[in-house]
């Protein structure tokens, strides 16, 4: 199969009606060729889309709420921006254990953390994969592509209008 090049740097048409995990929204289409190249690739109809890098950027930090609560969160906003809670994060299972004084592996904080934040314990009538969840992906939406200037900052209100009643319901 031939190599898929394109440009990131190219003005892109908007894509309606994009689904990843459980958010729907909006997104950059990379085109004609991209689709037909990921939907041969992959055997079945397929687009390939690209979302400003804000969509899904690293933590935010909230102070003044209870422990974990974040997992059960649905919407919420932050200065003007709304946010969409769409799945739990499952964290990395290696890289949290490994020693950074001496480069070697362990099982903690792993071990701890399966006792309270797991798919055993937070989902315990679902498939169980192992998982030690902390903290929920957010995705921002507003759309952040037109402009320059669209921030939230440190020290911003954060509104929660929705949450699931328990860690269970949450998505994962």
């Amino acid at each position: 199969m031939d190599d898929l090049n394109f440009c990131l740097g190219k003005q892109c048409a908007k894509a309606y009606g994009v689904s990843v995990w459980e958010w729907f929204g909006s997104a950059l289409d990379e085109g004609d060729e991209a689709s037909k190249w990921f939907s041969t690739y992959l055997g079945k109809l397929s687009q390939l889309v690209r979302f400003n890098a804000v969509t899904f950027s690293n933590s935010i930090l909230v102070k003044g709420c209870e422990p974990f609560s974040e997992d059960l969160w649905k919407e919420l906003k932050i200065n003007i921006f709304k946010f969409q809670g769409v799945k739990l994060c499952s964290r990395l299972n290696k890289v949290p254990t490994i020693n950074q004084e001496n480069g070697i592996a362990g099982s903690e904080p792993n071990e701890t953390l399966k006792e309270f934040i797991s798919d055993k314990v937070l989902r315990p009538k679902k498939k169980q994969q192992g998982k030690v969840y902390f903290g929920q992906n957010l995705v921002c939406q507003e759309s952040l592509i037109e402009g320059k200037g669209k921030t939230i900052s440190v020290g911003d209100c954060v509104y929660v209008f929705s949450k699931a009643s328990l860690a269970a319901d949450a998505a994962a």
